[in-house]
C-alpha cells in the first residue's frame, strides 16, 4: 500500500497484535486522570504508533488517540471531517473518556479558546511535544520506583512547563 491509500482503521482495530502493542504504550492511571501515551510523539504533541503489519500490507505510522478510539468506539464513529478532540487539552493522553469526537473547526476554536488558560496545558512554555516528551520520559523513569514515583514524577514534569507556578483546574 503507498502512503495516499486510506489507512485500513477496521483492519488495524481487529488486529489483536496491533492493539496489544498499542495497550503496552499507554500509561492507564485512575479513571479520570490523563492516560499518557509512552511511544514516539509527534511534533504537535500527539502519540505517535506503528500498527499493522508490513506482511499484511496494513503497516501504518498512525495518531495513537485516533486508532484507541477507533478501537474504543468504532471504525463507523469518526464519518468525514471528524477528528478526535482532547478535552483535557493533553495531546498525548489516550483516556477514552477525554476524548470527543467533533468538527476540525471546533478543535481549531477550542485551541484558541483555551491557548491561554494560565497553567493550562495549551499554555505549556516547552509547547505539546515538549510538554508530552517531558511527560513520557518522566514516566519512564519513575516506573521502577512504583505508581507514586510515577505520580510524583508526573506533578513535576507538568509542573515545569508553568515556571509561573500557574496550575489549570480540571475542565470538567
Amino acid at each position: 500500500m503507498t502512503e495516499r491509500e486510506p489507512v485500513p482503521w477496521a483492519q488495524l482495530a481487529a488486529d489483536d497484535a496491533t492493539v496489544a502493542r498499542y495497550s503496552e504504550r499507554v500509561y492507564r492511571r485512575a479513571p479520570d486522570a490523563c492516560w499518557w501515551w509512552l511511544g514516539a510523539i509527534s511534533d504537535t504533541g500527539h502519540g505517535k504508533f506503528r500498527a499493522g503489519a508490513r506482511a499484511a500490507g496494513t503497516s501504518r505510522v498512525v495518531s495513537a488517540h485516533v486508532l484507541g478510539w477507533i478501537v474504543e468506539h468504532g471504525v463507523d464513529t469518526l464519518g468525514a471531517g471528524l477528528v478526535v478532540r482532547h478535552r483535557c487539552d493533553e495531546g498525548a493522553c489516550q483516556n477514552p473518556t477525554h476524548w470527543v469526537a467533533g468538527a476540525r473547526a471546533d478543535n481549531i476554536a477550542d485551541y484558541y479558546a483555551r491557548r491561554g488558560r494560565l497553567g493550562g496545558p495549551l499554555a505549556d512554555v516547552r509547547g505539546a511535544a515538549g510538554r508530552a516528551v517531558a511527560v513520557r520520559d518522566a514516566i519512564l523513569a519513575a516506573l521502577p520506583g512504583g505508581p507514586e514515583a510515577v505520580e510524583a514524577a508526573i506533578a513535576v514534569a507538568l509542573a515545569a512547563g508553568h515556571p509561573s507556578g500557574a496550575q489549570q483546574d480540571p475542565l470538567w
